[in-house]
């Protein structure tokens, strides 16, 4: 049964695509549809942030791809997973959370062995690397907990 993982981030342009890139990437022989979203509709339509694509890239991950989205309600009843760069973004989404809906929300950095309680936004830190580091942490933990 595809496990389906959505990736939710405040604008969408670079800790949620970088994550659906790594996640995409590690996760090849898993049964797993991904996708990520931003809680603030500032960059819908538009790529990735160029100095994180730089990044990714760097590591093997293509995100040219990738497009911002906002966050719906719906994705609560399309996705078995949401998860949250940090717990912000948790409290946007569980706004939207339709009544009587159980998707499970989660920080991601809750599946990385690293003492991060979220990862931090590189946008405004400008440590894209290190933030990849945590998204790459975070996917092996998340990958170990999936269905092989």
């Amino acid at each position: 049964m595809t496990t389906r993982i959505l990736f939710v981030c405040l604008g969408n342009i670079c800790r949620s695509p970088s994550a659906e890139g790594v996640f995409r990437a590690l996760s090849r022989a898993l049964d797993v549809e991904i996708d990520s979203a931003g809680t603030s509709d500032w960059h819908v339509g538009e790529p990735p942030y160029g100095p994180m694509q730089a990044a990714a890239r760097a590591r093997g991950y293509d995100l040219s791809a990738f497009r911002a989205r906002l966050f719906q309600a719906r994705d609560f009843a399309e996705f078995d997973l949401l998860i949250g760069m940090d717990t912000d973004n948790l409290r946007d989404m569980e706004r939207l959370r339709p009544p009587g809906n159980d998707t499970p929300v989660a920080v991601f950095t809750d599946y990385a062995d690293t003492g991060a309680d979220h990862v931090p936004d590189p946008y405004y830190t400008r440590d894209f690397d290190g933030a990849l580091d945590l998204i790459e942490a975070a996917s092996r933990g998340l990958i170990a907990q999936l269905p092989q």
